[in-house]
């Protein structure tokens, strides 16, 4: 993982076409996943969820940052 990102120990770049339709980024913390960043198509948004209380600020504003690098931003019909 590059400087840029030394917070984020581990991500998997996932899709999903079953109860929604989008992809995302999981972030890992060992072997816990400790948020995604998904982008919604169905409904047009991009979301987060937090599996874990208390994230560090930086490690957040890195997923953010690789979320924006690695997921193209327009949606998909």
């Amino acid at each position: 993982m590059s400087e840029k990102f030394s917070k984020i120990e581990h991500y998997v770049i996932a899709s999903d076409t079953g109860a929604r339709d989008g992809i995302g980024v999981e972030i890992y913390v060992g072997n816990n996943m400790v948020m995604e960043i998904f982008r919604d198509d169905t409904k047009k948004k991009r979301e987060v969820s937090l599996f874990q209380d208390q994230l560090d600020l930086e490690l957040v504003e890195q997923a953010i940052n690789l979320f924006k690098e690695e997921i193209p931003e327009d949606f998909q019909d």
